[in-house]
């Protein structure tokens, strides 16, 4: 299960990324409903799909 936390707070490399309106609406809301910030829910986005897309593989196996 997806769960936001603080994990990602020192967070130091920059870089540009375009989203759609619809995506970044609903990354906006998300964090304001978790009362983080809207690059922290970003991180731990892409880390959760790593995180599960590295399971999956070695599931297949």
């Amino acid at each position: 299960m997806f769960k936001v936390d603080n994990e990602f707070s020192n967070a130091n490399v920059s870089r540009t990324i375009r989203f759609t309106e619809s995506l970044f609406e609903r990354l906006n809301e998300t964090a304001a409903r978790n009362n983080v910030s809207f690059n922290l829910l970003v991180l731990q986005c892409c880390k959760y799909a790593l995180d599960n897309e590295e399971s999956e593989v070695k599931e297949n196996k």
